[in-house]
Parts: structure tokens; sequence; C-alpha cells
């Protein structure tokens, strides 16, 4: 079957960095130079269900760091770590790193280096079909994935970050580019302390038999709800948009957004989410918009109903 764009949810990374003071300044010897403070770097991954797939695997090779005023310095992940991100639903994650020692300080940016590049097919997709499709970032064993937010490791005190892989809006199949999917990562950080949950329900009457239901989230109250694409500002995107999905317990079409920062928001629902490309435009139709708010370490609650 020929390839199509193939829409993912969002996956989270997480940056626990717990931090001991492992040195405060004090001299090696009478006259040697000062001890720089450490921390300890936790690193973590986890995800949302998605749809359209039975395992997205990616391979992690190394975590590369750039503090401020200094040379980046590269942590090789030995062995390398293939996970299954599907595996990683309902809030459970996977290290990358445990409690590695780094220098305290500022850092300007992050990056992730994968195996996915044409000749080292070493990250996945399995679809429902049953075919497999090699995941692609161009150059990627070298770029990597690089998040250019800059981020402080304290010392003698925990620190704990977010990164948010928006795979919806980086996951595609271009044409002419056959078998491979392309990965043109779109990334967000967060700082733990200052982050909640949006979690609801969605009225069974507002889920016809050929909805795709989807919640997106927009930044700021009171926006008018747009499609996800590549029209630039002042053109509105969703932060995260996440699927709704029918919990077969309770009879009732959940949905959940997590690592969300403190802020106003405004959600809004639509039928129209596989219809969703990160590079068109599409009239999506959308209903129920509501302002809510995000409270660090609480869950928000809304509703859609008719």
């Amino acid at each position: 079957m020929p390839l199509k764009k193939f829409l993912l949810s969002c996956l989270c990374v997480t940056i626990a960095a717990v931090f001991a003071a492992l040195g405060t300044g004090c001299g090696g010897g009478e006259g040697g130079p000062a001890e720089p403070a450490m921390g300890r770097l936790s690193l973590g991954i986890t995800d949302a269900p998605v749809d359209q797939a039975t395992a997205v695997v990616v391979k992690f090779t190394a975590i590369e760091l750039k503090p401020e005023g200094g040379d980046s310095q590269t942590i090789e992940l030995n062995p390398a770590q293939s996970i299954d991100l599907l595996a990683l639903a309902g809030g459970s994650s996977r290290a990358l790193l445990e409690e590695r020692s780094v220098p305290a300080g500022r850092y300007e940016w992050l990056r992730l280096l994968i195996e996915a590049d044409a000749n080292h097919p070493g990250s996945y997709i399995d679809l429902e079909n049953g075919a497999r499709y090699p995941l692609v970032i161009p150059s990627g064993s070298e770029s990597g994935l690089k998040l250019n937010r800059g981020f402080t490791v304290a010392a003698g005190s925990a620190s704990n970050f977010t990164i948010d892989f928006d795979l919806r809006k980086s996951v595609i199949a271009p044409p002419g580019q056959s078998p491979n999917y392309m990965l043109k990562p779109v990334l967000r950080m967060v700082d733990n302390l200052r982050v909640g949950t949006i979690a609801g329900t969605v009225a069974a009457a507002l889920i016809p038999v050929d909805c795709a239901p989807q919640v997106y989230v927009f930044t700021g109250a009171d926006v008018l709800p747009d499609d996800l694409d590549a029209a630039p500002a002042p053109d509105v995107d969703p932060l995260i948009s996440v699927p709704v999905q029918l919990d077969a317990a309770s009879g009732e079409y959940r949905f959940r957004a997590s690592f969300v920062e403190v802020g106003a928001y405004t959600a809004s629902f639509t039928c129209d989410g596989d219809m969703e490309t990160p590079e068109g435009e599409e009239p999506l139709v959308f209903a129920g918009n509501q302002n809510l708010t995000v409270n660090a370490n609480q869950t928000t609650t809304i509703s859609f109903a008719p």
C-alpha cells in the first residue's frame, strides 16, 4: 500500500536532575584549583498512546549537553537504548540515564543522539497492517534531536525538566521517500515543578461512527482554534493535541494531556483528527471551546457535552 501521512500523539522525555553537592568550590590541596560543584543527572522517557501503530521504536545512542561558556560534553549510552514508545503509556517511563554526575550551572542546549538514518535504520514504526517502516531523521546520527532552550542544573538541590517530543507534528511520510517515515522534531521543555495535567471526557453523542476524536489545547484564553500547519505566525497552532479514547470499564470517552505548563489555555474538540497533517491546511471543525487554567502538580478536569 502507498505510504500516507502518519500522525502520532506526543511523547515526552523527562529529565530528573537530582543533585547532591559533591563539591562546593573547595580546593583539592594547598594552592590547587577549586573543584566545580556537581550534580547527578537522571534521564527517562515516557509516551502517550498513538493510533495506527503497534510499535514505535527509537534507538537512543548518546546525550550531548552544552554548558554556557564551555565545550559540549557527550554522554554515551552503553549499550544504546532501543525503546518501544507505545509500551510507555499512562504515566510510566523508562530511564535513559540514572544519576549521572554533571557540573552544576547554566546549559545552553541539550541534544539526544539517535540511530535513525537510511544506512542504520535502528528506529522504526510497526503499523496495524503488519508493515514495518524505518523512522529516519536526515543526518540523525550526527544532528540528533536538539533542544535549544537553556536550562539550569542547580547544585545541592533537585532540578526536574521534561522534554516533550510532539510526534504528531513531526512524523510524516513525504511523497517520493517510500518506505521511510521522516522525523522532523518539534520539541519543548518544561519545568516539572511548574506543570500540571488536563483530563476529561467527551460525550458519546459528539462521537459518531466516522469520528476521529481529538482534543486540541491552545496557549492562552479565548483562542479561536485552528489546525496544525506550517503557516507562519500569527497563525494559531495547538500547543498539544491528544486522542480521545473509549474507556471500556466506564463506557466513557476520555482524554489526558500531561506536562502542560502552568497558565491559561483554550481547549477544543474535533472529530477531524484523521484529516490533520503537519504541512497542510485542513478545514477542521471544532466544537465546545473552553477556557481553563493549569496549576502546578494538579489535574484540571473538563468535559465536552452537546
